[in-house]
């Protein structure tokens, strides 16, 4: 008998260690996968450098390539340590970095078939090392030009939806959504101004903010006083939001919650409210809640107790349940997180990850959004997607009249 009451803790203890194994050796093998792709940029860059220049120092060389290549490791390192003007400086060079490593790992494969394909044709070494590195170094420029101006150039997406439900008096909403704002040491005070005049100009009757809110760490949010700002967006009805990753991976719930309610927003935690008896606002944790303690509740159980008779507009940041939210009568649905991708080809990913992950989609009565949100993460670069605001107006049809 105490054999068999002490099996199952030896087998679950067996399933953590073999977890840990796994969880250890992947951390490993990124790790390595991303030196050695670092590695290849860096032996890469050297070999232009040195039959340009002739006689670029080796030692002196990786020292720099190394600590640009880690900056933005080495400035989360710092922003806990010593805050200042060093750690932001790294942070952004290392988040252009980002662009440089991904965009490079792209292309330097086909300069190395290109530059194989001219040596067997007989054309100098020297001439191939420069032909081959300047026509990468201007596609590196090009894509990182067209990038910055699709990332700090936002548009304004413009939808109209009917729900055929009543909405108390009100017979049209128009809803600005504005997912993924990432404030902190990139995306900063003027780009956050731009948001709210560009939110303003809408005249929306309700602000929505599907998480991500803050870029990780809330240091940024208070010292910029993000808040203030925020406190400037104008609606009939007022602005709500929910939490993304982001605020989890930085930590502070808590204090983060009580300063956008300062700044007259609502952080909606696994609860809805009801706006003038005419619709219901949802908003759901993120789906990282789910691994902590608390985690996150079912939408089935936000929604149990409220007049589906009303409009039903949620907000969940990952676009993860849409088919939870067509089963439990959720009208409207409003999610981001996905950026999709930012950077293509990043996008072939983030459309096999998710169901949607970006735009409209209909499921049933369910009308789902998925923005490719206002900000950006690591490096204000984007290809293949544009920063946006949405400006969605929902008509109210009564059954009847459907």
């Amino acid at each position: 008998m105490k054999e068999d009451n002490r099996t199952p803790y030896r087998e679950k203890g067996e399933v953590s260690f073999m977890r840990a194994v796994r969880m250890i050796a992947s951390t490993v093998f990124f790790v390595v996968l991303i030196l050695g792709l670092q590695y290849y940029v860096g032996w890469h860059l050297k070999l232009f450098l040195q039959t340009w220049f002739d006689g670029v120092p080796g030692v002196m060389y990786w020292i720099c390539f190394w600590i640009i290549a880690m900056s933005y490791l080495v400035s989360r390192l710092l922003e806990r340590a010593v805050k200042g003007r060093i750690a932001r400086g790294l942070k952004w060079v290392g988040s252009y970095w980002f662009a440089i490593l991904q965009y490079s790992v792209l292309l330097l494969p086909i300069a190395d078939l290109a530059a194989w394909v001219l040596h067997l044709s007989a054309v100098p070494m020297e001439t191939i090392i420069l032909a081959t590195g300047s026509t990468v170094i201007l596609i590196l420029l090009a894509i990182l030009t067209r990038g910055s101006w699709n990332a700090w150039k936002p548009i304004t997406r413009q939808y109209t939806i009917e729900v055929p439900k009543t909405a108390g008096a009100v017979k049209e909403l128009r809803i600005a959504v504005a997912s993924d704002l990432h404030l902190g040491t990139i995306v900063g005070r003027s780009y956050l101004r731009l948001l709210v005049n560009r939110v303003n100009a809408i005249e929306p009757d309700l602000v929505l903010l599907p998480g991500d809110v803050i870029d990780d760490d809330i240091e940024p949010f208070k010292r910029l006083q993000y808040g203030s700002l925020l406190s400037g967006l104008k609606s009939r009805y007022g602005t709500y939001a929910v939490l993304g990753n982001h605020e989890y991976f930085g930590g502070h719930i808590e204090e983060f919650v009580a300063l956008m309610k300062q700044a007259g927003i609502a952080v909606l935690l696994d609860e809805s409210v009801a706006i003038a008896d005419s619709f219901y606002i949802i908003g759901r944790k993120d789906k990282t809640a789910q691994r902590l303690p608390g985690g996150r509740l079912p939408i089935g159980e936000l929604t149990a107790g409220l007049d589906h008779s009303m409009p039903l507009i949620l907000m969940d940041h990952q676009p993860s349940a849409l088919q939870e939210a067509a089963d439990n009568g959720i009208d409207l649905s409003l999610h981001g997180h996905t950026h999709r991708g930012q950077m293509a080809p990043n996008h072939w990913i983030t459309r096999r990850i998710f169901e949607l992950d970006w735009g409209y989609l209909r499921k049933g009565n369910l009308h789902a959004f998925v923005s490719s949100g206002y900000g950006s993460w690591g490096p204000p670069i984007r290809i293949g997607s544009r920063s946006e605001i949405l400006d969605i107006t929902i008509r109210f049809v009564s059954q009847q009249g459907s």
